[in-house]
């Protein structure tokens, strides 16, 4: 008898820590998907913040409207290219 209450105590105790364990797994993901979200929101800004210093007229814009100019701009001749040396060199001038 002894000896199965001291096995259900030691079940139990790493029963407890399963639970701490994943509650440990649920607040690392959570961290990590915070982290992931941060560093989105901090690109978008930047380049927000880039396409608005370059072209001024789109802090206006709506956010469809500046999507049309990109795209316009996307299409100009050379426009792929650029993308394309500029994505090999790192050159952001």
């Amino acid at each position: 008898m002894k000896e199965l209450k001291k096995l259900q105590s030691e079940q139990q105790k790493v029963q407890r820590e399963i639970e701490q364990l994943q509650n440990r797994q649920k607040i690392l993901l959570n961290r990590k998907t915070d982290t992931e979200r941060r560093a989105r929101t901090r690109r978008l800004i930047e380049h927000g913040a880039v396409l608005e210093s370059i072209f001024p007229a789109t802090a206006a814009m709506t956010g469809e409207e500046a999507k049309a100019f990109l795209l316009a701009l996307s299409r100009l001749p050379g426009a792929e290219k650029a993308a394309a040396n500029v994505r090999k060199s790192g050159d952001a001038s």
